[in-house]
């Protein structure tokens, strides 16, 4: 797609077609769910016409995706969280939070929900899902993992596999529970369960288990 230069006007009429397509797709993802949805009926609930939505999406995917991460702003994050550098219990505790935050807002427990319903009719929308969202975030905890002091570094055989593990606690029960209708948690109960999940891995990791 061709690019114009931020204050070109015809930039910032792309911005806002871009954004009309957003919310329209999000509304009907979160309505008809991903193997209801139409991408004609997205484009004219966006008024804008088929062509200019694929102007903007290379596919129903991309789209999925891109209202995903737009429903949490992750879509705008250019540069590294600040977490990267802190020391272990304090970098892997802000690390968790910001994942809990992310997942358990209201539209995306909605879109994930969408995910967990289509995944089996829609192979591809789970992989992107899980390539595109929670990928990343693994990507991410690795890189902190990779910055710890030399003696605990060396405890860890394989920084992939505990990114992973790191990941699954975070998770663990607290997001289930919400997906299937209870109590989504609040700031503090987020952040006792980020840090305790931090722990559990500091102590896997201390114990030569990763």
């Amino acid at each position: 797609m061709r690019t114009w230069a931020d204050n070109d006007p015809k930039a910032r009429l792309m911005t806002r077609k871009r954004e009309a397509i957003i919310n329209a797709a999000l509304a009907a993802f979160l309505d008809e769910g991903y193997g209801g949805s139409s991408v004609n009926r997205i484009a004219a609930g966006a008024g804008v016409s088929i062509t200019t939505l694929y102007r903007h999406f290379e596919s129903k995917d991309d789209l999925f995706v891109a209202v995903i991460q737009e429903a949490c702003g992750s879509s705008t994050q250019t540069t590294d969280p600040e977490w990267l550098d802190l020391p272990p219990l304090e970098g892997l505790t802000e690390a968790g939070c910001e994942l809990l935050e992310h997942i358990l807002s209201e539209q995306q427990l909605a879109l994930f929900r969408v995910v967990a319903r289509d995944a089996q009719r829609f192979p591809e929308l789970g992989r992107r899902y899980r390539q595109d969202i929670l990928d990343n975030r693994v990507l991410l905890f690795r890189r902190h993992l990779d910055r710890w002091p030399a003696a605990l570094r060396s405890q860890v055989r394989d920084l992939d596999r505990a990114a992973h593990v790191f990941s699954a606690l975070v998770q663990a029960e607290i997001v289930d529970t919400a997906l299937f209708g209870g109590p989504v948690p609040g700031p503090a109960a987020i952040r006792d369960h980020a840090q305790k999940a931090a722990q559990d891995l500091l102590s896997l990791a201390e114990a030569g288990r990763l």
